[in-house]
């Protein structure tokens, strides 16, 4: 499944910093950041995964549906992100286990962060929570 694309400004940016209180100046400078490696500022990594998470949410899939984050794993920061680059995100169920205990089971997503170049900037695996089908689901859901 393939989210819609979402651009990263300067607010994100901006704001990101505010909130996480991290103001690296390769994310804040644009003088620093010019004479960088990357010859412009980059996004947070964590901003850019945390805009991923709405995407994902934005998708309807999740919605009312996940009891928990359990963990991430394997989660690679391939290339930069930069002011006005667009990503959008591409997830796919890798496998699910049922946790009946905790009213659910956990669903191991295959997650793919693609920018406006159709290059991969992120990717890993998220562990979801999630609540389980009711045993007898609204004609709706089968």
């Amino acid at each position: 499944m393939s989210t819609v694309g979402r651009t990263i400004t300067e607010a994100d940016v901006v704001n990101f910093a505010g909130v996480s209180a991290d103001y690296n100046l390769i994310h804040t400078d644009i003088a620093y950041s010019t004479d960088s490696f990357f010859k412009q500022r980059v996004a947070h990594g964590m901003l850019v995964l945390s805009v991923a998470s709405g995407l994902a949410m934005r998708t309807g899939l999740l919605e009312g549906t996940v009891i928990a984050w359990r963990d991430i794993r394997d989660w690679r920061f391939s290339q930069p992100v930069f002011i006005g680059d667009t990503v959008h995100v591409e997830l796919e169920v890798v496998d699910a286990k049922p946790i009946p205990r905790l009213g659910g089971g956990q669903v191991n997503l295959g997650v793919k962060i693609i920018n406006q170049h159709d290059k991969t900037v992120m990717k890993g695996i998220w562990g979801i929570l999630m609540m389980s089908m009711p045993e007898d689901p609204p004609d709706a859901l089968t």
